[in-house]
């Protein structure tokens, strides 16, 4: 059997986590966690996280979803309607550091795992949750999921000048930052326990953290104390800004300060615009970003693709070709820097992940096991936890 803790190299080797999360939020957190060398253990219910079921798979429990977000993890399936089964949860969390579920409070107190019985078993504990709403207001028992907050947080909003009604941003984006900011703050969390010696529980309510990762740029003059501030950060919500169009495909660039500007308008070959009081500035491009972007629009379908990342970048112009999604894995940056790692499982085969970014020069970070089977580690995990093979039985074996 894989010591998840021992064999560990990151940065948060020995941290033990009871995750209780299914879906997309908990799990991305956790798999970050788990990338960063924590001992992730995923409890589940006997019918197992939902996205087990959701996307192509090659075995039963084993979908595509699932497995790219469950890396580094191991599970057991215990029923927590079995009061034996409560109990070793209970067990666990007094040896576990962090704790984590996707319930909503009003039934995770039902249950039996609010945070106040949580950590009354162990004050050392942090109780780490993320739910729709904050736990404080009115809305704190309503449900939540990806499309209702990029919806209700004005990020399908933003989308309305462009394309002239709201729009999604095609992927789960609500849940994907959540679920990183959740793996953030609970980072925080246990650098405070080592000053204080002293758990405590970490909300990252879905709404107010989208909310306020919307407005960072387009609180805009609604800053100010002026009566007729406007949200929106005009440069952001004009339909001109997106990837250019070339000869043959699509070209992306961004300048932003004086002398950038002034190379970019001799790579497209139009010095004049170099001293014109429209764009020699940044205030003045500021306030004309659209027929800015129109002249760079023209300019930049006169040539193809390449020419244009040959000439931008001999102009120290940050630039990169516009990629489709089915081009990235044979893109020959990404094949050259090994981004994509294969993995053998062994009920799912070779099966391809992501590699993980973030690089520690002392403590790397580790892709130490694939996505676990259901209850593939609940036998060893439970000895581990001091649990005999008779109560093991009685535990996995009650059906209510």
């Amino acid at each position: 059997m894989v010591d998840h803790r021992t064999t560990a190299t990151g940065p948060l080797a020995g941290i033990r986590i009871l995750d209780m999360t299914q879906f997309i939020l908990g799990p991305v957190a956790t798999q970050i966690m788990g990338d960063m060398g924590a001992d992730v253990i995923k409890v589940e219910s006997p019918s197992g996280d939902a996205n087990r079921y959701i996307g192509p798979r090659q075995h039963e429990g084993m979908a595509t979803l699932y497995l790219g977000m469950n890396r580094n993890k191991r599970s057991i399936v215990l029923d927590l309607r079995n009061p034996e089964a409560l109990e070793a949860l209970y067990v666990m969390a007094e040896q576990c550091d962090v704790f984590m579920h996707s319930m909503r409070p009003d039934a995770a107190t039902k249950l039996g795992v609010g945070a106040q019985t949580m950590m009354k078993r162990n004050p050392r504990l942090i109780y780490a949750t993320a739910p729709g709403y904050r736990s404080d207001g009115p809305k704190r028992n309503d449900p939540a999921y990806d499309d209702v907050i990029q919806g209700e947080s004005g990020i399908a909003g933003i989308n309305m000048k462009a394309y002239g009604e709201p729009r999604y941003l095609p992927t789960v984006l609500a849940d994907k930052f959540c679920g990183h900011v959740l793996a953030s703050h609970i980072g925080m969390a246990l650098f405070e326990r080592e000053r204080s010696g002293l758990g405590q529980s970490v909300e990252v309510p879905m709404f107010e953290s989208m909310l306020a990762f919307n407005m960072i740029e387009h609180m805009w003059t609604a800053q100010l104390d002026d009566p007729n501030g406007t949200i929106g950060y005009p440069r952001a919500l004009m339909k001109e800004r997106r990837p250019f169009k070339t000869k043959d495909a699509y070209i992306c660039l961004m300048a932003t300060t004086d002398p950038q500007y002034v190379n970019l308008f001799k790579a497209i070959r139009r010095p004049e615009l170099i001293d014109d009081s429209r764009f020699n500035t940044v205030t003045a491009r500021s306030e004309r970003f659209v027929e800015l972007y129109e002249i760079l629009g023209l300019e930049l379908a006169k040539e193809d693709t390449a020419t244009w990342e040959q000439r931008l970048t001999a102009a120290n112009i940050p630039n990169a070709r516009a990629r489709m999604l089915d081009e990235l894995q044979t893109d020959p940056y990404i094949v050259d820097t090994k981004f994509f790692q294969t993995l053998e499982h062994p009920v799912a085969g070779k099966t391809h992940t992501s590699s993980i970014p973030v690089r520690y020069s002392r403590t790397p970070a580790q892709l130490r096991a694939p996505a676990p089977v259901l209850g593939e580690h609940t036998e060893s995990v439970l000895t581990e936890f001091g649990f005999t093979k008779d109560q093991i039985e009685r535990m996995t074996a009650s059906k209510i």
